[in-house]
């Protein structure tokens, strides 16, 4: 519930002439869209049916999905014509038509739920569901193996715990959410630790020779030795090296205690399935005619087939190692023998729970399918073991066909580059010998590196006494820098110096990486003597930023739009179908205006092919109805990775919206995606 004061014009600025009448609202959010009509109604005269709503700010038309807590206030009334009525009531028709067919389909697929049931019936093994209680129980025993407090604390200390804290929470900062809720931040935590496990253990297809590390291939299965069985390693298998043709044995453990000891990258997932990176296993493209899914956990045991299919009846007709009451039966005892020992408060949770879960998989199969969204596959093993699993995705990517408008936050970004484009002017001003240039940024690696190697929660660093006199001569500048990342230097009473976070550690988290690159880069240029001219100079004042941006596509999670306004050299924006066309919007803050001088666009860490290699910038007055082109490019080659080029832009053009239209990449044939790593946009904003 938010209180609202909105001001809606009515007329004025079309054919009809005259001026905009004014009609201020004051408005509960509480009371919805409806209510909002009529108090319109009562000021205006014209009837909730007929009005159209229109945000002043980027022309978005308020309907009943509008968040009216975070709109503008400033609305426009378009009163609908004859011909919008007239579409309006077509669209309707239309929706209405869509409606029935969707009714139709779900009557034919209750009728074919039905005759597989019946069919069901004359095909089950009559066997009173033992082959199914014998697949299915042994896998609580493997479950309860996580229960085992030795084996918690193996994966606890194996975890690293502080490292992932910082990541989540510095994800949350990047969507502008800086005090997140409890369970804001345990998503976020959990989303960390599926992309840790995805990188720091791996499924191994065939492991390096235990004699010269080199490959090779399987010969077969072994027998299971007694420490081996031990650990639950009943698959052995055998491999033989391409080249000096000794065996190697390779148990494939299911202990969890095994699997975080030294052996550990060699042995595949433990608990969380991170085979993709996503957290909802539901949005994952397996191609595989599953016939149970069955989630087991140390409450019990629950079939969620549902949940992974929208071809319940088809799935239906090859489940006939039991009937679906026995499965039932079966899975309500299982369950019961675990829960026994639970107190009354501990069984009612449960059973709340399950009710709950109950109604969500008795509509799951329902559900209409979303064909816009292209699902992965399994991500982890070769490509030729997926596709014989038939586990490769729709398209091998999990793309966005349209992507949220999202907000930049970057502000942290355009300080550090004011910060030590500052200080970079100081040197050039004062002649400052190459050499000694080198040797204060050498001195400010090593500062930012000993920060970011302290728990970010408590980060402090001692400047030694050489580090100390150096900054001493420049100590503006780096006061401005410092303070461009939440830090700030104390004074001890042993007069020696150090630097500590101010204010919200995860302030700093997110602009330390940004000013470490930002230094780096600069120490390359000096090195190489690659130091650019007064006006093309990296970094440069005058950075746009806290805009909002909108693309084409996005590779999710990790090659996000806003990734290329980030400042930290290693994210990326991706856009999985961009290779012979994408684009991405830049719309400025608060409807500001920008005469854009110069932009910046750096290569990302991989795949020369991605590059952009012919493009076309356009700004926009009126946030992107309208587009003028104020700088065209062709034939562009990025030198090598994190290569970063300067453009000038010629024409100036007062916009609020920047559009780059990609039109080519560097090597289309056989690759469709598209990559960048940074871009950085100059000019004063107004």
């Amino acid at each position: 519930m938010v209180a609202r004061r909105f001001v809606v014009r009515q007329g004025g600025g079309g054919g009809g002439g005259g001026e905009a009448e004014e009609h201020e609202v004051e408005y509960d959010t509480e009371h919805g869209l409806d209510i909002l009509r009529l108090q319109i109604f009562s000021l205006t005269s014209v009837p909730p049916e007929l009005q159209k709503i229109v945000v002043e700010a980027d022309g978005s038309v308020v309907d009943d999905g509008t968040d009216l807590e975070a709109i503008s206030e400033g609305l426009r009334l378009v009163a609908i014509t004859g011909e919008e009525e007239e579409a309006e009531a077509a669209a309707a028709a239309e929706a209405a038509r869509a409606q029935e067919k969707s009714d139709e389909e779900l009557a034919r697929m209750i009728q074919a739920e039905e005759e597989a049931l019946l069919l069901q019936q004359y095909s089950i093994r009559n066997d009173g569901g033992e082959e199914f209680r014998e697949r299915v129980e042994p896998y609580m025993h493997q479950v309860l193996m996580y229960e085992d407090p030795m084996r918690q604390e193996a994966a606890r200390k194996t975890v690293p715990m502080d490292e992932l804290q910082e990541k989540a929470l510095v994800s949350l900062a990047k969507e502008g959410n800086f005090s997140p809720s409890k369970d804001e931040e345990d998503h976020a935590f959990l989303l960390q630790l599926l992309f840790w496990f995805k990188q720091s253990f791996r499924w191994v297809n065939a492991p390096p020779c235990d004699s010269c590390g080199r490959e090779t291939f399987n010969v077969g299965m072994g027998t299971a030795l007694p420490s081996e069985i031990k650990f639950g390693a009943n698959r052995v298998e055998i491999y033989r090296c391409n080249y000096c043709s000794s065996t190697t044995r390779f148990p494939r453990y299911n202990d969890p205690y095994k699997k975080l000891g030294k052996d550990a990258v060699e042995n595949g997932p433990i608990a969380l399935h991170s085979t993709v990176e996503v957290l909802d296993m539901k949005l994952v493209w397996w191609n595989k005619k599953l016939d149970y899914v069955i989630a087991i956990s140390k409450d019990g045991v629950r079939d969620v087939t549902k949940r992974y299919t929208r071809k319940w009846h088809e799935v239906l007709s090859r489940r006939i190692i039991t009937s679906e009451d026995t499965v039932s039966a079966i899975l309500s005892s299982i369950t019961g023998k675990y829960r026994s020992g639970l107190s009354i408060d501990g069984l009612t949770a449960l059973e709340n729970r399950d009710k709950k879960e109950s109604e969500e998989l008795s509509k799951a199969a329902y559900l209409e399918v979303d064909t816009s969204i292209s699902l992965p596959g399994r991500q982890s093993g070769s490509v030729e073991w997926r596709k014989a699993r038939l586990e490769l995705s729709q398209v091998e990517s999990l793309a966005c066909s349209s992507c949220p408008a999202r907000k930049c936050v970057d502000a942290h970004v355009s300080k550090i580059y004011d910060a030590l484009s500052a200080l970079l002017s100081h040197f050039c001003d004062g002649d400052i010998p190459k050499e000694r240039v080198i040797e204060v940024f050498d001195s400010l690696k090593c500062l930012m590196q000993n920060l970011k190697d302290a728990k970010f929660k408590s980060r402090r660093a001692t400047l030694d006494k050489k580090t100390q006199l150096v900054f001493e001569e420049i100590f503006p500048s780096v006061e401005r820098l410092l303070c461009a990342m939440s830090l700030k230097a104390e004074l001890g009473t042993d007069g020696k110096c150090s630097v500590t976070t101010v204010g919200n550690a995860v302030h700093t988290s997110l602009a330390l990486p940004v000013a470490m690159d930002v230094v780096d880069e600069i120490l390359s240029n000096y090195k190489s003597n690659a130091v650019c001219t007064k006006g093309h100079q990296f970094p440069r004042g005058n950075r746009l930023c806290s805009g909002s941006v909108l693309a084409s596509g996005e590779q999710l999670p990790i090659g996000i739009a806003t990734a290329a306004f980030d400042g930290i050299r290693s994210s990326k924006w991706e856009e999985p179908d961009g290779a012979k066309g994408c684009w991405i919007i830049y719309r400025m803050l608060d409807g500001q205006t920008c005469e854009l001088d110069s932009y910046d666009l750096m290569s990302a860490n991989d795949v020369p092919e991605r590059d952009p290699m012919d493009w076309v910038l356009e700004g926009s007055t009126d946030g992107g109805s309208t587009w003028n082109t104020i700088d065209a490019r062709s034939s562009v080659i990025f030198d090598s990775r994190f290569y970063r080029k300067t453009f000038t832009v010629d024409k100036r053009y007062k916009a609020n919206a920047f559009r780059f239209r990609f039109l080519r990449v560097r090597e289309s044939n056989g690759n469709p995606r598209f990559q960048i790593g940074s871009i950085d946009l100059y000019g004063k904003s107004t």
